[in-house]
């Protein structure tokens, strides 16, 4: 039997049109889903980009949407980076207040620096955006905003070591500022070096914390001719 478009071409002589090409069907999003979707192409640009280099334009073409899309789920790039900024804050916020568990100080440190390592390796595009400064950080968070909220998790746990060991509580939000800035700055470095390997990194930075911590004088003095 032979095909009906063929005999209509053998005999008419003309030529078979070929059947219309079907357009692929757009899939609509819900509102949620449009949502995370721009807050994950978001994501990725401002951690390549920086929040300046990049423009709602690209968003919205990452997106395959109009620029008004993203204004109506965020308000603008503004809103968009201080959702970005504020989700990655508290995953880091949770890693590190989820990971001290052990009872012996020095475990402590050595799951708090585990904790941002971890955290680096697996949400890199993050900890990028982190570090990175831009105009609207001072009401979203900075880097250091965000070591100073990591380190009040550590001001008790300290606070209680120092009161046991005679010295003075009223210190330790001091002491952890410098402890978690030294994780969170040698965290940064390793950012792009990588090396050496994790596990190594965080056993230096608790040997380092860890010694000088058990070989405080309870009454520092300055060596130098400076006294103040």
């Amino acid at each position: 039997m032979i095909d009906d478009v063929a005999t209509d071409s053998s005999t008419s002589g003309e030529k078979s049109m070929p059947a219309p090409t079907r357009r692929a069907r757009r899939v609509r999003m819900t509102g949620k889903e449009r949502r995370e979707q721009l807050l994950d192409i978001g994501r990725a640009l401002f951690a390549d980009k920086g929040f300046e280099g990049t423009s709602v334009e690209e968003i919205a073409a990452r997106a395959g949407v109009s620029k008004p899309v993203v204004y109506e789920h965020f308000g603008g790039k503004e809103g968009l980076y201080a959702v970005v900024v504020d989700r990655e804050m508290r995953q880091l916020l949770d890693g590190v207040t989820g990971a001290l568990t052990a009872g012996h100080p020095r475990e402590l440190l050595e799951q708090a620096a585990f904790a941002l390592l971890d955290y680096i390796d697996t949400y890199t595009d993050g900890f990028r955006i982190l570090v990175r400064d831009s105009p609207v950080a001072q009401s979203t968070g900075t880097f250091a905003s965000l070591i100073s909220d990591i380190a009040t998790q550590v001001e008790d746990i300290l606070g209680l070591e120092f009161k046991a060991r005679g010295f003075d509580p009223k210190l330790a939000p001091l002491y952890a500022q410098a402890l978690v800035g030294m994780v969170a700055l040698t965290g940064q470095w390793w950012l792009d070096v990588r090396k050496p390997k994790k596990a190594e990194v965080a056993a230096h930075l608790v040997n380092l914390a860890w010694h000088g911590l058990e070989n405080l004088e309870s009454k520092p003095r300055l060596i130098g001719h400076r006294k103040n």
